[in-house]
């Protein structure tokens, strides 16, 4: 039986196909009122994340000024050009423009952009000109952007060097106070809501996420003149005594304030790349030296607190003394001598038998005071507290090398800091960088009577007959001490010589205290009193008129203007190179004990 075929309906097909339309819009209206009123934020996250971003805003580190407001260390705008290498590598035809207009060879760039293929940011030149960077995004080049950077800059270069420090590409602190201060420096950068196209320009700004916060400003107590100063005159006696290095500190004695500090041979930070390393460090701080005759000041201030009269005669006769099986020269035999002259002709046996005669505990206690062996909390990175071994360990011969200078390692700052003490009536301030108009009372660490003592008898070292005529300064009363030790090494020591001059002015109301040091002078003229102690002369004169600080011997200047006698022809003065007073003291110095070290 065969059947018959049903006939064909559209109307009914239209009506199913209607109906299905019908069930398939109703299903998309409920996913988008899904979508949009029950759980619309995981939808808006992912819009957000191909759209809105948050873009840094960078800010500024703050300026670093010297005592006056001189800047030191500022902050310039500057751009850094960036790349998305995902949406760069869409372009690979426009890596030669590209190139071509970073400056950049197209090889370096491409496997630049190859090694971070999977990443979405890489820079491709960072810190140059504004212009330079709106020129390269300009190319319209997928993927290649720039942003706002800041970049330091040092305007005196190499002379604040050693003191200021330089910063990262990053801008973040790497040497001297840019890197002790780096947190106060450092500003804490913005950020706002920006929304891109798929082109990667900022259509809109949305809403500002967090404000930027410059970074706060730092007033050091550095006074730009007198570091000038410093500067210069370190490079010339460095320059015409061929030495090595050196390193000149200059105090405020009722404060503490450092008011310069240089190093030689120094670097610009501003081009710190094409320097070594070696050069970056601040060698008033972190090298030590043995100090040699500048010791004998402290020597003197322990005996007077031990209790010897300070009238007392020392029999140096007759210039040698034995001592176990070593012996303790000076260069000739002065004799018998007083404090004041001990200090002057610098006698080495006169330092020995001061301290053959207090004990060994006494003679640490009052280096120790003085800041010898410990870190002088100056904040400075870096600072070597130095080498002081303990009194237990001394033997007598130990003791009485230590009395004149060998035996133990300083920092020139810590012997700057112990001559302001002396010169600040035995009280002792602590070194810093930082300018304050806060009251410092600092410690006291000597009787007045006898730090007051000790720094009158300095003046005889710069008078006629001492070792430091050169220090002087015409109106002023100068005291201090020059030192010329020999330098160890692993076998024993040399021939080589460190040139030292510590010294105050003015006497009768002390200001300044400044050392120089100056390490393996080559000429022959290698005595602290002739290398070092002119370095001083020319510093404090100018720092003095800077400051105007009075003259407190205005006799001596009085005298120094009157016109000189004539001299008859034939009784003239013959000149010497070198003169003897300023040899005792560097012979002394070398006569160290062979082969004692701490």
């Amino acid at each position: 039986m065969k059947l018959k075929a049903r006939a064909y309906n559209p109307r009914v097909r239209l009506q199913i196909l209607a109906a299905c339309f019908g069930v398939f819009a109703l299903l998309l209206i409920a996913r988008v009122a899904w979508m949009q009123l029950v759980d619309p934020d995981f939808y808006q996250q992912q819009g957000n994340a191909r759209f809105l971003r948050e873009l840094p805003i960078a800010t500024s580190r703050g300026m670093i000024v010297d005592r006056n407001g001189e800047p030191l260390a500022v902050s310039t705008p500057v751009e850094s050009v960036w790349a998305n290498p995902k949406e760069l590598l869409q372009a690979p035809e426009q890596m030669p423009k590209l190139a071509k207009a970073l400056g950049i060879p197209r090889d370096v760039l491409e496997q630049r952009i190859a090694q971070r293929a999977s990443k979405e940011f890489v820079y491709l030149r960072r810190h140059i000109n504004p212009d330079d960077a709106q020129a390269v995004v300009a190319l319209k080049i997928p993927g290649v952007y720039s942003s706002r950077e800041f970049r330091r800059f040092y305007p005196h270069g190499e002379v604040m060097a050693h003191v200021v420090g330089f910063t990262n590409v990053d801008d973040l602190g790497q040497e001297g106070l840019e890197l002790a201060f780096n947190d106060w420096l450092t500003g804490k950068p913005g950020a706002q809501k920006i929304i891109r196209d798929g082109s990667g320009h900022i259509v809109e700004k949305v809403d500002l996420v967090r404000e930027a916060q410059p970074g706060k400003d730092l007033a050091l107590s550095i006074d730009r003149r007198i570091q000038y100063l410093a500067y210069r005159e370190l490079k010339s006696a460095l320059i015409s005594s061929q030495a090595r290095s050196g390193s000149a500190v200059v105090i405020d004695v009722k404060t503490g304030e450092i008011l310069a500090m240089v190093n030689q041979p120094s670097y610009n930070p501003n081009s710190r790349e094409s320097s070594s390393p070696f050069l970056h460090r601040n060698r008033a701080v972190t090298d030590v030296i043995e100090p040699g005759s500048v010791i004998k000041s402290i020597t003197v201030a322990a005996a007077l607190e031990n209790g010897v009269d300070p009238n007392i005669r020392i029999d140096t006769n007759p210039g040698i003394m034995a001592l176990d099986k070593y012996s303790i020269r000076d260069t000739s035999n002065h004799g018998v001598v007083s404090l004041e002259g001990l200090l002057q002709m610098s006698s080495n046996i006169g330092a020995a038998k001061l301290a053959g005669n207090m004990s060994n505990a006494h003679l640490y206690d009052v280096l120790h005071r003085f800041g010898y062996g410990q870190s002088t909390n100056s904040g400075f990175p870096g600072e070597s507290a130095g080498v002081l071994s303990p009194a237990q360990k001394w033997g007598p011969v130990e003791k009485a090398t230590i009395s004149y200078g060998y035996g133990l390692s300083v920092t020139p700052l810590q012997i700057a800091q112990a001559y302001a003490t002396l010169a600040n009536h035995g009280r002792m301030m602590t070194p810093t960088f930082v300018k304050s108009d806060e009251l410092k009372t600092g410690t006291q660490v000597m009787d007045p009577l006898i730090a007051d003592e000790v720094i009158a008898m300095l003046e005889s070292v710069t008078n006629p007959g001492g070792t430091a005529q050169r220090a002087a300064i015409n109106g002023y009363r100068v005291g201090g001490k020059t030192g010329t030790s020999r330098k160890f090494n692993a076998g024993g020591y040399s021939k080589r010589h460190i040139s030292l001059f510590a010294g105050v002015v003015p006497l009768t109301d002390p200001k300044f205290a400044m050392v120089v040091v100056i390490n393996e002078p080559a000429g022959r003229d290698y005595y602290g009193g002739l290398v070092s102690a002119p370095v001083f002369h020319n510093v404090m004169e100018g720092a003095l008129r800077l400051m105007d600080v009075p003259p407190d011997n205005v006799a001596a200047w009085y005298d120094a203007k009157k016109p000189a006698a004539p001299v008859a022809a034939g009784n003239a003065p013959v000149a010497t190179t070198v003169p003897a007073a300023a040899v005792e003291d560097v012979a002394d110095d070398t006569s160290a004990v062979p082969g004692v070290r701490p």
